[in-house]
């Protein structure tokens, strides 16, 4: 192969190769608020039209959720998604448990540059001790230091 050969090919791939410019890094602080002790959640996050590529699902700030939730990998690593499904339990002993506001995951995601998101999430659901359906709230927030 000539060298003209190999600096064609070469130029050929880094073109199709996105650069990092073309990309950016967004973190989402996902919260449920809630009166009552918190055992188990589970919702849906969604970023309208967009596609976006799940880099990273990290545990929140209660000790009762000390490990990162549960969420389709598989689906996440086809590369990129319009909704992932987040969740987790805890066996913790009911007076552990966190209430009020808490932080139960963070969601480090990767965008095209140019894309729009419409960043929505929904509570599928929230549960108590017992196992029972509690009342409670998401909401989302970007992480300090996130891109947008």
């Amino acid at each position: 192969m000539s060298r003209l050969s190999v600096f064609i090919l070469l130029l050929t791939a880094a073109w199709a190769v996105p650069s990092m410019a073309d990309e950016q890094f967004v973190s989402i602080d996902v919260f449920i608020d809630s009166e009552q002790a918190l055992a188990a959640w589970q919702f849906e996050f969604t970023a309208g039209a967009t596609l976006m590529q799940v880099v990273g699902v990290e545990n929140g700030q209660s000790g009762a959720f000390s490990t990162a939730p549960y969420y389709d990998r598989e689906a996440t690593n086809l590369g990129r998604v319009d909704r992932i499904v987040v969740a987790d339990y805890s066996l913790a002993d009911g007076a552990v448990l966190p209430s009020g506001r808490i932080r139960v995951t963070t969601l480090h995601l990767m965008l095209s540059a140019d894309a729009v998101a419409d960043f929505q999430s929904r509570l599928i659901v929230a549960a108590g001790y017992d196992g029972n359906e509690i009342e409670a709230d998401i909401s989302i927030e970007f992480s300090a230091g996130s891109e947008k």
